[in-house]
């Protein structure tokens, strides 16, 4: 995961304002005035490739295939769905990380709204509850990569752990990817996958498309929950809206970029998918893959296996600086000891909060790697970020400017992330418990600072005389 911090250089584009106007017309108000604060120098190529990377990331390995098994063609439903239900969702984060740029992402806005107990259940949430997605993509990247050169369960665990592995120790040592690598590794991403499906699609069957809807529209809901872990990521990133060079400029235009890459990337895929591996297309469980033999042979597995890895790669670099950061605001704001604090400032470097995200997630690997049946802890992530999504949507609505564009989005936003809470179901106990975890944490910490008063301070005077 790449820190965007200082050492980074971009050039500012000025690509994409068509789709950033339908994301912040200029008539929005402009944000209230703030006093200055430093921020890092992320540009508008180097944010969006952030962005392609955290939301875009390990999804089109695997989940065509998983969405497939549930509803059949009718998984294109279920991406055109989310993807215009992601435009208002991101839009409401894109009007909050330009207003309150800081380390604590949705955690920061969710203190700003309703005090610190909601902030420290998002922060738990987040940091605590998403790492589960660590082994799954490292574990979705290595069963491509044995696919091809083979090997057994072995060889797929060590090389999921490996991926995990490698990333920490580089960046617990202070070497940051530089922006410019991040841009070529999310460009390279699109390159193949439009490679991959322009090979594809003439080998396509319209007849695959019936019918359209084998487990009926509860199958499209199961879909759209699983593709939550596709649109994930705009709540992630919010955590590093300090690091951008002008944040109230650039945060817009880099989430519309990134919005129109993810949702054209993830419809096309799935479509290709369907029409070209039909009924198997449930059973696949490297579909890239799959795709690239039809179409090309065996000989293109090589390149499937190499975008797999820069996937991964990408997402741990955006994903590792988001949980750092965020450990790191929990203790500077007294969610975590004070000692995991050092780094929560803009351009800061989070070791320690990196530490504590490595342990966490090695927990959740020992599950998850045991396993190796992604579906029900992609559904456990994917009940995380819907809650996230509802806090944060709701925090946007009591932060940003009644009346203003951003405001109106997250006032949709509330009816879609309240949907999506439905479709998350019995999962949602997961990040309940993670709630009530936090908020017994702060009635400790509240209880360890009661004042001393009456008569326990009378009696603490009495104790003290000689």
């Amino acid at each position: 995961m790449t820190k965007t911090g200082p050492s980074m250089r971009h050039a500012q584009g000025r690509a994409g304002s068509a789709a950033v106007a339908a994301l912040v017309p200029s008539s929005s108000p402009a944000p209230a005035a703030q006093p200055a604060v430093a921020h890092g120098h992320l540009g508008l190529a180097g944010g969006t490739a952030l962005y392609v990377a955290a939301v875009l990331g390990t999804g089109v390995l695997v989940l065509p295939a998983l969405a497939a098994a549930a509803a059949g063609p009718g998984a294109i439903l279920a991406v055109a769905a989310l993807a215009i239900i992601s435009i208002p969702l991101a839009s409401t984060f894109a009007a909050l990380s330009r207003r309150h740029p800081d380390a604590g992402g949705v955690a920061t806005f969710a203190r700003r709204a309703f005090g610190p107990t909601s902030a420290r259940v998002i922060s738990y949430w987040f940091f605590f509850g998403t790492p589960i997605g660590a082994p799954i993509a490292a574990l979705m990247t290595a069963r491509y990569v044995v696919a091809v050169v083979g090997g057994d369960a072995l060889t797929t665990t060590l090389i999921a752990i490996g991926l995990m592995v490698i990333p920490v120790i580089v960046t617990a040592f202070g070497v940051r990817f530089a922006g410019w690598l991040q841009l070529v590794l999310s460009a390279a991403l699109v390159a193949v996958l439009v490679f991959v499906l322009a090979a594809a699609v003439p080998h396509g069957e319209p007849a695959n498309l019936q019918p359209l809807l084998p487990h009926g529209w509860e199958g499209v809901g199961l879909a759209m929950s699983l593709y939550i872990w596709a649109f994930a990521g705009w709540e992630a990133v919010a955590g590093i809206g300090g690091e951008f060079r002008n944040p109230h400029r650039d945060i817009p235009r880099a989430t519309a970029l990134a919005l129109v890459i993810v949702s054209v990337a993830y419809l096309a895929i799935q479509t290709v998918t369907v029409l070209v591996l039909g009924a198997s297309a449930s059973t696949s469980q490297v579909p890239l893959l799959d795709l690239v033999v039809v179409s090309t042979g065996r000989g293109g597995g090589i390149i499937v296996a190499v975008i797999a890895a820069i996937v991964v790669t990408g997402v741990f670099n955006a994903y590792l600086a988001a949980f750092s950061k965020l450990g790191a605001a929990m203790g500077r704001d007294g969610d975590l000891p004070r000692w995991f604090g050092r780094g929560a400032e803009n351009g800061g470097v989070a070791r320690r909060g990196l530490l504590l995200s490595a342990l966490v997630m090695a927990a959740y690997s020992v599950v998850v790697l045991a396993s190796g049946d992604l579906q029900p802890f992609i559904l456990v992530h994917t009940s995380i970020a819907a809650a996230v999504y509802a806090v944060g949507v709701a925090s946007a609505l009591v932060l940003l400017p009644r009346w203003s564009f951003g405001w109106w989005m997250a006032l949709l936003s509330c009816v879609f992330a309240a949907g999506l809470l439905v479709l998350a179901g019995w999962h949602l106990v997961f990040p309940v418990g993670l709630a009530a975890i936090a908020v017994l944490v702060g009635l400790v910490m509240r209880s360890r600072r009661r004042p001393v008063v009456g008569s326990e301070a009378s009696a603490v005077v009495s104790a003290g005389t000689p």
